[in-house]
């Protein structure tokens, strides 16, 4: 048999199990967790079939080429979910597979969950969109599967508008179905003030390694039901979102300043990094996303991140790119390259301000963008040094009607 043929055979019998797992649970509410599906169950049928067939027994060489070929080939979803249910195997595949994926800043990919927390891509943004649901007050984000503005997507994350008697906060979970702070799936909130012109990103897991939780209202543990009694759950906050008064009024972008408190300044610059998120805690299910995926050189990055943090207290600083009057149109326009194509109050373009830059200059490349393609569907592209869930949470405070800003 050639290797070629190994492959392809490899690669339908895990297509296979991973169709099957992830269609075998009636009855239960299946969690769409961030980029990726959930494995299939190892004491499922299908995952017992496979740990008993001849591929778990290949020699460790030629099994680490056969899953570096799956990982190459299938590189966006849906296909990437065959990546995902190779790392459902067994142990030994597992193994493998921690070591082959990348994060999102080096491959371009989101594969798994805690990809989610982890900075994007530095060549190119994360092309996602925003479906919101004016009923439920429910807002759901996706990462497009083509170049098209509309597709149906891969869902990534969710979040639900509470309003408060104080405040409005959002909260955010993996679960399209069950979004509450109850659950395993809750990953952050984002908050706002009265007035609805400032606004805190919090998450529910340290950011980095040494993070101080906040001892704020809703700092909580919870039982052993839902988190494991050794992980305390609560509010890291990550960002901070204000809206300034905008001297154009209604005709111009709203004036945002975003100071990202995980984040150092030194992360954009040349040889920089961010810290990156490499595991959840143990309150999610041991046969998966407890993986300490890409745990090697992350864990010092976070280490020394926490510390220049402290020691200097230079936070990477984002701010509205300022946009440019069109004579023909009589308004102030942005350039979103296509991928906006109502105007509308919410569009923004985020770069790192001048506050963040040693050399007092502003910054070109655009990390956040966000805009209006339909009634209740916008897209959001994102790129190094913020996350999917930073990037969603900024856009979520944007959806607040802010009347002393306009």
């Amino acid at each position: 048999m050639s290797f070629r043929s190994v492959i392809q055979e490899v690669k339908g019998e895990i297509g296979a199990i991973s169709r099957r797992g992830f269609r075998s649970r009636p009855g239960r509410v299946r969690r769409v967790a961030a980029a990726a599906e959930e494995p299939p169950d190892e004491s499922s049928a299908a995952a017992l079939v496979m740990r008993e067939s001849c591929w778990t027994q290949l020699p460790p060489e030629l099994l680490r080429e056969v899953l570096a070929r799956v990982e190459e080939s299938e590189g966006w979803w849906p296909r990437r979910r065959d990546v995902v249910a190779c790392a459902g195997v067994c142990r030994s595949w597992r193994g493998i597979v921690r070591e082959i994926v990348r994060t999102p800043e080096a491959s371009g990919n989101l594969t798994f969950p805690i990809s989610l927390k982890q900075p994007g891509p530095r060549d190119a943004p994360m092309k996602c969109f925003i479906v919101r649901n004016r009923t439920t007050q429910t807002y759901y984000l996706y990462i497009g599967l083509t170049d098209a503005l509309t597709d149906d997507g891969k869902f990534l994350l969710a979040a639900r508008k509470c309003r408060r008697t104080t405040c409005t906060e959002y909260l955010i979970s993996l679960d399209m179905n069950d979004i509450s702070k109850r659950t395993d799936s809750y990953v952050g909130k984002l908050r706002s003030n009265f007035l609805g012109t400032k606004f805190t990103v919090y998450d529910a897991h340290p950011p980095y390694a040494g993070d101080v939780i906040s001892k704020g209202q809703s700092a909580r543990v919870i039982g052993s039901n839902h988190l494991s009694p050794r992980i305390p759950a609560g509010n890291y906050p990550v960002s901070h979102i204000s809206y300034e008064l905008n001297v154009l009024g209604s005709r111009g972008p709203r004036r945002m300043h975003c100071a990202m408190d995980s984040i150092p300044v030194s992360a954009i610059e040349q040889g920089g990094t961010a810290p990156t998120q490499t595991e959840f805690p143990l309150s999610y299910h041991e046969s998966f996303t407890s993986i300490p995926f890409f745990k090697s050189k992350s864990i010092r990055a976070n280490n020394s991140t926490a510390s220049l943090l402290t020691q200097n207290g230079s936070k990477l600083v984002l701010k509205n790119k300022s946009p440019r009057w069109h004579e023909h149109l009589q308004c102030w326009c942005l350039n979103f390259h296509g991928r906006v194509t109502v105007a509308s109050v919410k569009n923004f373009q985020l770069v790192a301000s001048d506050e963040s830059n040693p050399t007092n200059q502003e910054h070109d490349d655009v990390i956040l963008q966000f805009g209006k393609v339909g009634k209740d569907m916008f897209t959001m592209d994102y790129r190094y040094p913020i996350s999917a869930f930073q990037a969603f949470a900024i856009c979520l405070s944007s959806f607040d009607t802010k009347i002393a800003c306009e």
